[in-house]
């Protein structure tokens, strides 16, 4: 733990300006900003529970959630700028956390990523805090556990389904952040041709950055495999009868 608080306080310290990141403070209408925040309470609250489930029964998750935390902190501090759409691309790193620890739990690691964010790097904003989550932790949490299971379920290897779990949760994140500033923005302009808009202007920058994290997923969920294949076994990312022949 004290490792990561001293990487953790190395990159705020080694911090650039910022560049908008995530959705920037103001960018959306006050009832908009406390719409997202609303929706975004029940993930919460579920995702806070589950954690003291988790906790309860393995005392040595907690340690695992703030490294986790402190990977989505990280990954999600590279910004690229997109200023037509008002913000900027950048890895995310919540569909790790959804494959190790689920998606409920996840919501909290990207809340917690972003709101250290928000306060010490001026990156999102506090108004636009729910929103953020909304996008990164829920949607982004919720598409890469899907799609991991999914191609699992399908008989996909670990690092076929990490790289499509890490993929589809970058791009649904950018998909969910198009469609909030589309909505908050657009005035009395239709919905769908501004967020295709939006959406168009994310894809030169998020189109090679989700492939990117997909192959982040896969590479640190196949080290697991091969270093640690116990805590995906605890995690119940794989079964016992899954183990390599060497463990």
């Amino acid at each position: 733990m004290a490792r990561i608080l001293f990487l953790t306080s190395i990159s705020l310290l080694a911090a650039t300006p910022a560049f908008a990141m995530h959705i920037s403070e103001g960018i959306l209408p006050f009832s908009w900003a406390l719409l997202w925040s609303l929706a975004v309470v029940p993930f919460l609250a579920l995702g806070v529970k589950r954690l003291n489930v988790l906790a309860r029964e393995d005392l040595s998750l907690k340690p695992l959630v703030g490294l986790l935390a402190a990977v989505v902190f990280i990954i999600s501090c590279m910004p690229i700028p997109v200023p037509t759409a008002g913000t900027c691309s950048h890895p995310c790193g919540t569909g790790v956390a959804a494959i190790l620890v689920g998606p409920l739990v996840s919501v909290v690691i990207a809340a917690v990523a972003l709101l250290i964010q928000a306060l010490f790097l001026a990156h999102g904003g506090l108004s636009t805090l729910g929103a953020n989550t909304f996008s990164m932790g829920v949607v982004g949490s919720l598409a890469g556990w899907l799609a991991f299971r999914g191609v699992r379920g399908m008989g996909g290897s670990l690092a076929v389904s990490g790289f499509i779990a890490g993929m589809l949760a970058d791009w649904g994140t950018y998909a969910a952040t198009s469609l909030i500033l589309a909505s908050g923005i657009r005035g009395d302009a239709p919905l769908l041709p501004l967020f295709f808009q939006v959406v168009l202007a994310f894809i030169p920058t998020q189109l090679p950055l989700g492939i990117l994290e997909g192959v982040i997923t896969a590479g640190m969920v196949t080290l697991l495999y091969r270093k640690r294949p116990d805590l995906l076994v605890k995690m119940r990312v794989i079964t016992e009868k899954e183990l390599p022949t060497h463990a």
